[in-house]
């Protein structure tokens, strides 16, 4: 059942690539959101996903991506087969848009 999930993850992913994600590039994106969160100017993944996560009830979590740019997380959910993703401000921790 696993292999199937993470089939359709994949393929879901594939699928939806072109729509432009919110992603982080490399290790910069890494280094860029760690700076953001140490000088106060953007809320930590956890804090972000402590208070994402409860809103998707249903919905299986499986990680998170950071745009350092545009200073937003993308939580990435899966619903029955179908993944949703969740564009939220790291500063505010306002979600800005959910797309599936």
């Amino acid at each position: 059942m696993r292999n199937a999930i993470a089939l359709l993850v994949a393929a879901a992913l594939l699928a939806g690539g072109s729509a432009g994600p919110v992603l982080a590039q490399g290790r910069g994106g890494q280094t860029s959101a760690r700076q953001q969160m140490q000088s106060g100017q953007t809320m930590s993944s956890r804090e972000i996903e402590r208070r994402i996560i409860p809103q998707m009830k249903g919905h299986e979590y499986l990680g998170f991506e950071y745009d350092g740019a545009a200073s937003a997380y993308r939580l990435k959910f899966i619903d029955g087969g179908q993944v949703v993703w969740v564009d939220v401000d790291a500063r505010t921790g306002r979600i800005l848009r959910v797309s599936k």
